[in-house]
């Protein structure tokens, strides 16, 4: 399996954890012809260490970041890094996050 093909396959897995979201410039693409998918600019794949950056989009972090762990954890075994260690950086909040977490904050807390 060709190294694009485990970025693909980290990326439909980090899709699926809501909350989170690939880490890509602010700036998107003005060309149609760019030939890769944006989000793969979030992922640096080595053989010691595999880093995913993160944009949380929901609150509370702790279980969101383990659940993400879990299952991208998981691509690697079944694609030849199970030696890697995985690595999430979280680089922003989304706003969102913080209004929702807000808004379900009991008051006086």
């Amino acid at each position: 399996m060709s190294s694009q093909e485990t970025v693909e396959k980290l990326l439909a897995v980090l899709r699926e954890v809501p909350g989170l979201k690939a880490a890509t410039p602010t700036i998107a693409p003005t060309s149609p012809w760019v030939p890769w998918d944006w989000d793969s600019l979030a992922v640096d794949l080595g053989s010691e260490v595999v880093e995913i950056r993160v944009v949380a989009t929901a609150l509370p972090l702790p279980p969101l970041l383990d659940k993400a762990t879990v299952m991208l954890g998981e691509v690697l075994r079944q694609n030849g890094f199970e030696a890697a260690v995985l690595r999430i950086v979280v680089t922003d909040l989304d706003a969102a996050a913080l209004h929702d977490e807000t808004a379900t904050t009991p008051s006086g807390a």
